[in-house]
């Protein structure tokens, strides 16, 4: 089955000389924001920042597309003092413009927010010149079949309809489609005729001819537009295909993607700021899995190949030392073969390393290997550890500021240096009171390292401590305290928490000498002496000791509720019989690993609580059910629950989260309706019993691919790019190989082969070779699949879906996005 997965990873960064659209004097008194949208749908926005012409948002947001898109565009708003959002410009990518800023970075000047502009969705089209003949000429049908992806107006699924026209330089012939109610993907079916003139030298109707004169001129316009009832229509988008198309086909019949009103062609306007960005873009065609084992066995064998240098792993990470090397960890770490391999990398290293201070303190292959596993195993680990105590303190109102120098009027440095103390301390216990939740494959690796370090260090007493702290504080929990919205535990980081954060980074990662002259801010040396008691120490070793042990830990068997997800939703009041706006409610949902609750508002009493164990399963529900977009439904016991998301990514984060924490539950269903059941029978298959069993099966998730969401055939393909954007590393590695083997020895190296760890050269020249003999064939494969890519709007092969199902191809994105100073 075909798949097409994206994924963006957003650092919203700074924008300067911004000018409002009322006066930039007004804008100079406005706080301003940043929000993200795929065409017409936000999925993101920024903390509002106060008063600043030139704003640093400094945010970093990350999610996978749950849909195709035309443009990814970035917002600027300003909030007035009536708290009114006034757009000051706006930053629009194409998709297929995307690879022209990868890996560059570029100030993109903000352009005007036109209604006319925002547009999203795609018409369906077929055009047929007849045959019949009138006495002015021949007839041009117009067949307008159906549109798809067309946005939600006011929250809500749009009333469309379209105007059709025959456009010329003396002529303007429209049509009209009925108003289709409440659906982004209306199915119009309507023919229309339009009559094209024919030519004046006319004079056999038997040999009558459109002249290409006549066909050059003219054009069909299909404009889409919402049904504003009382208010005035809003424009959706339009396309424009000249009518010369038919000149070689009689028939023509295909997709056109909706476009800006004049194809977005703007006057000049004045300067309304920049916005900068730094965009990565990769595309992974993913083949058929079969055709990834050969290098997905050369990969796998890595652990066993002595030296390990000479593995096929190795090699990678040496050809991409300045990139990331996620896709072999994740592959790896699938396959139970990470330890292993890691164990050896970090072996090789530590033969390597002279003094026990600068123990894994570079940015080598082993470091970026665990930091990588880290990241990917020990996510529900800090929300279970850090969440509920960062939480505290970012919703809490104590300042922490104690320099001197940022103190505002009225602050006590005494009372600020308390709470400080404070969250220091219960961040400090969170962390020291948790070795019980730390994922195993990371207590594994820890005690690797814990051992090699002993070994290679055995004077030094402390080396087993510094192997594993330099791991699990400086490179996890600094990393998460500091920017906690990296890892989904706090959608921004407030200010009043930078001083809390900062010091206990400190505190964590000491600097080498802890004298009072290394400490760029001295006031911060005897808070830092404060945690430097024997008490604290023990409680650093204990901690550390607990998870590098032999041990196997146990849980006390009572588990911390956690939230792992909460915002506002829409809720469908249940069982309602009919379809209804009345039906909808404003809720809070939250979910923690023991319980689904919604409530009025935030913090208020809930209305509701589903414990976990009673959820049988958590599945999207159709846009038809309710005309509604981003629904998805619970299934319960008795009814299901019906809730509509603000967005397409929030509407399948909530799918993931609680599909996690119902995963393991008994009596969990196999299939379900994917509509509603309403005027006493099921939307989706027509049973009239409401029981009756569901009509699709459910999707199907392992516990394997719930706790690391790992697709090995999409690493691989990303192992296979990563391979092939490096031929040229790969190849002069080979010729090092080549040349020292020739040479008995590293003669005179080329400063380039430094670059590479070659300690068996034969062996070494051996793996790149089967590594070659992979890429070629797996590129050969690329080639033969390409075809299926060379569909585009505008021809009749291209539809809504492009890749068949029979087809055994899929196509993901990856896309990075930095936005920064």
């Amino acid at each position: 089955m075909t798949e097409q997965q994206e994924v963006f990873n957003c650092l919203a960064g700074d924008a300067k000389n911004l000018a409002s659209c009322s006066g930039s004097t007004r804008l100079r008194d406005a706080c301003t924001f940043c929000t993200i949208s795929l065409d017409q749908e936000e999925v993101y926005r920024t903390k509002v920042l106060e008063k600043s012409l030139s704003p640093f948002y400094g945010e970093d947001f990350y999610f996978e597309i749950p849909r195709p898109f035309q443009y990814l565009s970035f917002y600027v708003y300003a909030k007035t003092v009536f708290q009114r959002d006034l757009p000051i410009g706006k930053v629009s990518i194409r998709k297929e413009d995307l690879s022209q800023y990868s890996g560059k970075e570029h100030w993109h000047s903000l352009q005007p927010v036109d209604a006319n502009s925002e547009v999203q969705g795609k018409v369906h089209l077929e055009m047929r010149l007849n045959e019949v003949i009138t006495e002015n000429g021949s007839m041009c049908q117009q067949l307008i079949i159906e549109c798809q992806g067309l946005p939600l107006v006011n929250g809500q699924s749009c009333d469309p309809y379209a105007t059709v026209s025959l456009v010329g330089p003396a002529r303007s012939d429209q049509k009209k489609t009925k108003v289709k109610k409440k659906t982004s993907d209306p199915q119009f079916g309507e023919t229309f005729h339009f009559e094209v003139t024919r030519s004046s030298s006319y004079t056999k109707k038997s040999q009558f001819q459109v002249e290409d004169e006549d066909i050059e001129k003219l054009e069909i316009k299909v404009d889409l537009w919402n049904n504003g009832n009382l208010a005035q229509d809003v424009f959706l988008g339009e396309t424009r295909v000249p009518v010369k198309i038919l000149r070689n086909d009689t028939c023509h019949r295909a997709w056109y993607l909706l476009q800006p009103k004049g194809n977005g062609k703007t006057s000049k306007v004045d300067e309304l700021g920049s916005l900068r960005l730094k965009v990565t873009y990769t595309e992974d065609n993913v083949l058929p899995s079969d055709y990834y084992t050969p290098l997905r066995t050369l990969l796998l064998k890595s652990p066993e190949v002595k030296p390990i240098s000479a593995s096929a792993a190795h090699i990678l990470g040496d050809i991409c030392r300045e990139r990331y090397v996620l896709p072999m960890v994740r592959l790896l770490l699938h396959h139970n073969c990470l330890v292993p391999f890691v164990s050896a990398v970090a072996a090789m290293e530590l033969d390597h390393t002279q003094e026990a201070n600068t123990i894994f303190r570079g940015n080598s292959l082993a470091t970026r290997c665990i930091d990588d596993m880290m990241k990917i195993v020990g996510r529900s680990y800090l929300t279970i550890t850090l969440k509920p105590v960062l939480d505290e303190i970012c919703e809490s109102n104590k300042s922490c500021e104690i320099d001197p120098m940022k103190l505002k009027e009225g602050d006590n440095v005494e009372a600020n240096k308390e709470n400080l103390q404070l969250y220091v301390q219960k961040v400090f216990s969170s962390i020291t009171q948790s070795s019980a939740s730390c994922p195993p494959v990371m207590c594994d690796v820890f005690r690797s390292l814990r051992q090699m370090a002993s070994r290679r260090f055995p004077d030094d007493p402390q080396v087993q401590y510094s192997a594993v702290s330099s791991f699990v504080f400086l490179r996890f929990f600094a990393v998460a305290v500091l920017s906690p919205h990296i890892f989904q535990l706090r959608p921004h980081h407030p200010v009043r928490m930078q001083r809390a954060a900062g010091t206990f980074s400190l505190f964590l990662c000491p600097p080498p000498s802890s004298s009072q002259s290394s400490f760029k801010e001295s006031f911060m040396y005897d808070f830092f002496k404060s945690f430097q008691e024997d008490k604290y120490v023990e409680e650093v070793k204990k901690f550390l000791n607990e998870i590098s042990s032999n041990v196997s830990k146990e849980s006390s068997g009572i588990e911390d509720s956690v939230v792992l997800k909460e915002g506002e939703v829409q809720k469908r009041a249940q069982g309602r019989k009919r379809i209804g706006k009345k039906n909808f409610n404003k809720r809070w949902l939250c979910v923690t690993n023991r319980q689904l609750s919604y409530h009025k508002q935030r913090g208020k009493e809930p209305l509701n609580v589903i414990p976990v164990e009673h959820i049988l399963g958590v599945e999207k529900l159709d846009e038809s059910a309710f005309n509604r977009k981003n629904m998805f439904q619970v299934i319960l016991p008795e009814k299901p629950l019906y809730i509509q998301a603000s967005n397409c990514v929030e509407a399948r984060e909530w799918v993931e989260v609680i599909s996690q924490v119902s995963r393991c539950n008994e009596g969990r269903r196999s299939h379900f309706h994917p509509s509603a059941y309403l005027s006493s029978a099921w939307l989706c298959c027509k049973a009239t019993c409401e029981d009756q069993p569901g009509c699709k099966p459910c999707t199907m998730l392992t516990l394997a691919n719930l706790q690391l969401d790992i697709d090995c055939d999409r690493e691989t393909e990303r192992i296979f790019s990563l391979f092939s954007a490096n031929i040229s590393k790969l190849q002069k590695m080979e010729d090092a190989c080549a040349s020292i083997a020739v040479y008995q020895g590293p003669q005179k190296e080329q400063e380039e082969y430094s670059l590479f760890t070659i300690q068996d050269p034969k062996e070494t020249f051996q793996t790149i070779q089967q590594i070659r003999i992979v890429l070629e064939d797996l590129q050969n494969q690329h080639e033969a699949f390409k075809s299926v890519l060379t569909a585009k709007y505008g021809s009749q092969r291209h539809g809504p879906f492009v890749y068949q199902a029979s087809t055994p191809f899929c196509i993901f994105f990856f896309f990075f996005w930095d936005l920064h100073l």
